[in-house]
This record gives structure tokens, sequence and C-alpha cells, in this order.
């Protein structure tokens, strides 16, 4: 056939160096021929005995054409998705070329490493050639992170006042406390009545001391904040209710205190209760190894009443006294360190954090390096939203001026310049891009060593036979691993919800995240975060929703008038709450509606067979069961259940349901009946059992239990 063809192209596109192999140069040039053209006489050049005295006529010699073939730069240990990249074709090209060959392609995965001779096989048949691709030396980049600075000398630290945490258990009066303190209205304003956000405050006492107060909440799901309201701090003022006792949060409190090596003070809240027992308090939280000086430990336990201002003073000197005594000093000279406390989106200052000042003096035009942001210091505001010129060491201040938002609990350095610190945070990106590099890399060694032994241990059971016999084996388990593939092409309807996590600051939105993540139900209904992110409800929020058909939940944000019209036209399910709790029993709500419900069986009566007869209707032979209603009652409408000894024979509808010769709807416990069914197969025997039943469905709900 390629012979055919090649002389049909001939024939088409003829050769001029073939064409005046047969016919005579004069007939191109009839000038520079004496002889007529009619005259001239063909030369045959192709038979076997030359004419005498003509000259021979020059065999003209084939060009061979240099095809330049595609060059394929090869490695050891190739995949088979590699390979098709380097060849630049898709993976059925190198499945195509590895056919007939010894390779099992059921087996290979585009993440198969191939052996060194079937990838030069897939490039030579490809017509290809193949390289070995150089070595390249990578350079290693040089570290350009910024660390703390060392400590500093003894004689230039100066006194700080403390920084205190305020921690325990959901209202228990962490907040009223605070309230009292500085004489302010917190509690009232906030949300359900609970703290869902770290506070930051200067309180100064009327003896002239100054404390940094920390007020973190105190609901299962803001463990995060909690851990670094520990972390930031001096002192942890743990506050217990005296009627309640000690809690979960209360003990994850001590925990927390424990792990960052900070001391306590137990605040034995609300002791102007009738009910209040400060005794017991202290007593439970001796099962906590936290003992008071009351039982000859070394923690001081102070008896108050955050409401009506009780003792605040005794706690006061308390906390003074144990600063005192943790002799606390600082440097406020050279470049500044912090944390993180906060961080937020405001409509006029922008990326917006709390941040507790721990080296240092914080001034305008400081330029800052957090996580993998920078910021050059525009203004500082105090807790009154006042602007501040400066903040020293154990301040509590809002700077303004982050490029992005960096996330809460991060260490804030600061650097010389602007061009410093975005060599920092290229360099930190650089560095997290790396390390993500190599965990995959990781992954994918894993699944080849484990893919190589799989492959390996099958080649050795299979050892023994010969090759035919192999193969047939081969062949064989193949069959049925392709006859047990699942369709590839037929959908599988699962139950998803996408999300869209929005919230007013980092913590919140992280404390959400925490909980989400605990989600442990993704075989009745799988759910994702697609997205989530801080600041009130936008546009693309919307549009990234209905993309995926999710829901959008935020929590103490907002949706102007607009985004919720479009949210409505869209049909895009948006969920605003300003307590966490409600946050998430709306969200399980809404996953337990999209599970499909559950079917539950009613039996409404049971009848027994007493015997077997045939009715005549028209020109047919009708089965009858002649049975008694011993409970409840039969409803011809309702579906029915045969049942022998411990077998169900049959379920289905009936088709008729007497009582005498009368058709009638139901029959009452004690009456006697027949029935008969559509299906002529049914074998009624007497002493079987007919049940009457109906099918009710009821909602199933999710079985997620996020611990609160």
């Amino acid at each position: 056939m390629a012979s055919v063809l090649r002389r049909a192209r001939l024939l088409v596109h003829p050769d001029p160096a073939l064409v005046s192999t047969f016919l005579s140069s004069a007939l191109f040039c009839p000038a520079r021929c004496s002889t007529p053209p009619l005259m001239y006489q063909h030369t045959r050049t192709l038979a076997t005995k030359p004419v005498k005295g003509q000259k021979k006529v020059q065999k003209t010699q084939k060009v061979k054409v240099k095809v330049n073939k595609q060059e394929v730069e090869i490695r050891q240990l190739m995949t088979v998705a590699a390979l098709a990249q380097a060849m630049n074709k898709d993976l059925d090209h190198v499945f195509e070329a590895l056919l007939n060959t010894s390779v099992d392609l059921d087996s290979l995965e585009p993440d198969s490493v191939l052996e060194e001779k079937w990838i030069k096989e897939v490039v030579t048949r490809s017509g290809m050639k193949f390289k070995w691709a150089k070595l390249s030396e990578t350079k290693e980049r040089e570290n350009k992170d910024v660390e703390r600075r060392p400590p500093a000398d003894p004689a230039s630290l100066v006194c700080r006042h403390p920084v205190v945490t305020i921690m325990g258990h959901v209202d228990h009066g962490k907040t009223t406390l605070l309230d009292s303190l500085r004489k302010s209205q917190i509690a009232s304003m906030e949300a359900g009545g609970i703290t869902q956000h770290i506070g930051a405050f200067l309180v100064q006492l009327p003896t002239g001391e100054k404390i940094t107060f920390l007020d973190t909440p105190g609901h299962a799901a803001f463990s995060s904040m909690r851990a670094r309201g520990a972390s930031a701090t001096d002192i942890v003022i743990l506050v217990v209710a005296a009627d309640d006792g000690v809690m979960n949060q209360t003990v994850e409190s001590i925990q927390h205190a424990r792990k960052a090596q900070v001391p306590i003070i137990v605040a034995v809240n609300k002791c102007d209760k009738p009910q209040a027992d400060p005794e017991r308090v202290l007593q439970e939280l001796l099962a906590h190894d936290v003992v008071c000086e009351q039982f000859g430990g070394d923690i001081q336990a102070i008896h108050i009443s955050a409401l009506k201002g009780d003792n605040l003073l005794a706690l006061a000197e308390a906390t003074v006294a144990l600063a005192e005594v943790l002799e606390l000093k600082a440097d406020r000279t050279g470049l500044v360190e912090g944390t993180v406390i906060e961080s937020r989106t405001d409509k006029g200052k922008g990326p917006v954090t709390t941040a507790i000042v721990q080296r240092g003096t914080l001034k305008k035009g400081c330029v800052l390096v957090a996580g993998k942001t920078w910021a050059k210091v525009r203004f500082l505001f105090d807790e009154n939203n006042r602007v501040v010129a400066e903040a020293g060491p154990s301040a509590a201040v809002e700077v303004v001026g982050w490029k992005e938002l960096p996330s809460a609990g991060e260490q804030i350095l600061e650097v010389e310049s602007e061009q410093r610190a975005r060599e920092v945070v290229d360099w930190r990106c650089y560095a997290e891009e790396q390390e993500k590099l190599k965990e995959e890399q990781q992954v994918v060694e894993a699944k080849q060593k484990h893919h190589q032994e799989s492959y390996k241990k099958e080649r050795e059971e299979l050892a023994h036979l010969n090759w035919r016999q192999r193969k047939a084996a081969l062949y064989r388990a193949n069959k049925t691993k392709a006859a047990q593939r699942p369709n590839e092409r037929a959908e599988r309807p699962e139950l998803a919800l996408p999300l869209i996590i929005k919230g007013d600051v980092d913590g919140s939105v992280e404390a959400i995240l925490n909980i989400l993540d605990s989600y442990d139900a993704h075989e009745q209904c799988r759910m994702e975060v697609v997205h989530f992110g801080i600041g009130d409800i936008s546009e693309n929020d919307i549009a990234m929703a209905e993309t995926f058909s999710g829901s959008i939940y935020g929590f103490n944000v907002s949706a102007n008038k607009s985004i919720q019209d479009v949210a409505s036209r869209k049909e895009v399910p948006l969920k605003l709450h300003r307590i966490i709790y409600k946050l998430i029993d709306e969200l399980k709500d809404e996953l337990s509606s999209k599970l499909p419900p559950l079917l539950t069986e009613n039996v409404v009566g049971e009848a027994s067979v007493l015997a077997m007869f045939e009715v005549t209707v028209g020109k047919k032979k009708v089965l009858v069961a002649g049975c008694r209603v011993q409970k409840g009652q039969l409803d011809r409408h309702m579906k029915f259940r045969l049942i022998r000894g411990r077998d169900t024979l049959w379920e289905g509808p009936l088709t008729a349901l007497k009582h005498h010769k009368d058709d009638v709807q139901t029959v009452k416990t004690g009456m006697e009946c027949g029935l008969s069914v559509d299906s002529s197969a049914v074998d009624f025997r007497p002493g079987d059992v007919v049940v009457c039943y109906e099918e009710a469905e009821s909602p199933q709900l999710i079985t997620w239990d996020p611990g609160f």
C-alpha cells in the first residue's frame, strides 16, 4: 500500500530529475536540437543491451533530506507525566508508544516511574532523539530573614508595667471584672453577653500603677485566642465563678498558662451570690495542681465580686506585688519587637493590628515585618481610639500602615528600611514555597515507593510461571480489575456544602476555621471551605459562592442593601451572625437539610394466614389468602409484607382486600378477611404472617459534634 501511495505521489508531483531520465533534454530545449521533435527516437535507458554509439546517460543521485529530529531531555526515574511533558505530548502518546512491550499498561499511572530503557524506547518510537539532562547546580539562596536581637545589657534595662491576661470559663465574669477596673461598659456591648475577641486595655490604678490587661474569650470556640493571650503575657488572672466552680475552659486556661510558664492569680468571682462556695472552688483547683496559699501553696486567691466592685483593690495590689517580685524590665532603645494580638480590616484605616510592644519604642515611620507582610507605621492608636506619638514596652496599641493583614500571633520585628523589609518578606515566601515543595516531593516519593513495592510483589507471585502462563494470569487479573473499576464517566451524586467564611478580625476567622477542622461527617455530606477572609461581604464573595454553589457565613460583618439584593437575585445563601455558637448551629442545620430523609417503618397491623382458596374473577382464577387480623388493622392503601418464620418472602401492595364478599378499605383486629396480590409467584401458606406497615420520612441530622 505504501508503494502505491508513493507511485501516486510521483504522478501528481513528478520529480524533474526523474522525468529527465526518460525524456531527452531536447524536448525541453528545442533550440539546441537539430532533429525535429517528431523524428526524435526514444532512448531505452532501461534496456539491458546498450545501443552502439550512444553515450551512457548518467544516473541521477537521490539526495537524502536531512530530518531534524526533536531532542528530548531525559533523566533517571522519570514518571510517565514528566516524560510526556518533556516530549510535548499527552499521556496517551506515551501509552501508545509502550504498546506491544512487556510494560504492564494497566498498572501504569501518570506518576508511575519508568525504567531507563523504556524511556529511551518511547522517545525512539516517537521519531525523536534523546539526550541526558545536565545536572544544574542550583546556587543556594542566601538567608535574608530577620531575627530577634540578642539579650540587652542589664544596665540598659528599665522597669515596665505588667501585661496581665484575664482567662477563665465563659460567663464567669471576666469582662465585668475588666469593666469594673477601667470603669467602662464593655460587657453590655458584647453580642450575646459573651466576649468574642481579644481586648487590650491600659488600666491605671488609684495608687498610680499601670497594668495592661488582655481580655480573652471564654467560649470553647476561642481556644487559639486564649493560647495567644497566655503566650504574650506576664501574669494570668484565672477567674472562676464561686457558684459554678471549675469548668472545661477553666482547665484549658490553666494548661495554657503552664505551657507559657506564666504565674497565676486566682480570682474567685461572684462571691456575693447566695449559692457561692469559694472553698469548694479552691478544693476543685487542687485536682489540677493549682495549690492556693490557703492550702500551703504559693498561688494567691482573691475573693471578689466584679459586679459590685468588692475587693477589686486587693486583686490589683496582688497583681502589682507579683509584678514586683518578677522584676519586669525591658529595653526601650533599639529596634522594636512585639506580638500581633489581633488583626482586622478597617474601612477608613485599612489593615489594622492590635500589638503588644515587648522591646524598643514604637513610633510613627517605623518599618515593621510580621509574617509575610510589612508596614511603615502611619498612625498609632490607643484603646480609646486616640492617636499616640509612641508606645514603649508593655503598651498595647493599634498599628496602621500594613501592606497586607498579618495573622494574629505573628512576631513583629523592626527593620532598617523598606528595602530590607521587602527582602525579608521575599525570603519568607521563598522559604515557605520550598518547604511546600519538599513536602510534596516526599508525598510523591512515598507513592512511587508504594507502587514499586506492589508491582514487585505482584511479579514475585508470578515468578514460578512461564511467560505464557504469566501472560494469561495477568490478563485474568486485569480483566477482573476492569470489571470492578467504576465507570469514570458516571457522575456519582455527592452531597457537598462549599463555604465562604468572612469575619471582622483574624482571630474570629481562625476560631471558626478551627471549629470546622473538627468536622468528621464527610461520609454524610462533604464540607469544604473554598474561601475565607476578613471584612464585609463583597460582590466577589457572592460571585464565588454562585460559582461553587455554596453558602456565605459572616461573623460580626455586614452586607449592604445592594449586596443582599445581588445575593437574593443569584440565590446565594447569606448567613450573618454576631454570636459564634448560633453561627455553628445554623451551619449544622444547613448540613442536615442537605441529607436525604430517613425512611422509618411503622407497623399498622398483623394478620395470620389461615387457609388458601381460589376465586374466579371473569375468566381468570385468583389465589386468595384467608386471614385473621391479630394486631391493629389492615389498610389496603398501605404496604404489606409476607413473613414465614424469620424470612421475608414478599413486599408490595394488595390488589384486593375483602371482608366476606365486600371490598373494604380496612379490616380491624379479630376480623377475618381475604387478600390477594398481583404477583402469581407469591406462595401463601397457612401459618404465614402478613404485616401491614407504612413508611414515614423523618429528617436526618448531621452527626458532627463541634464540642459545644
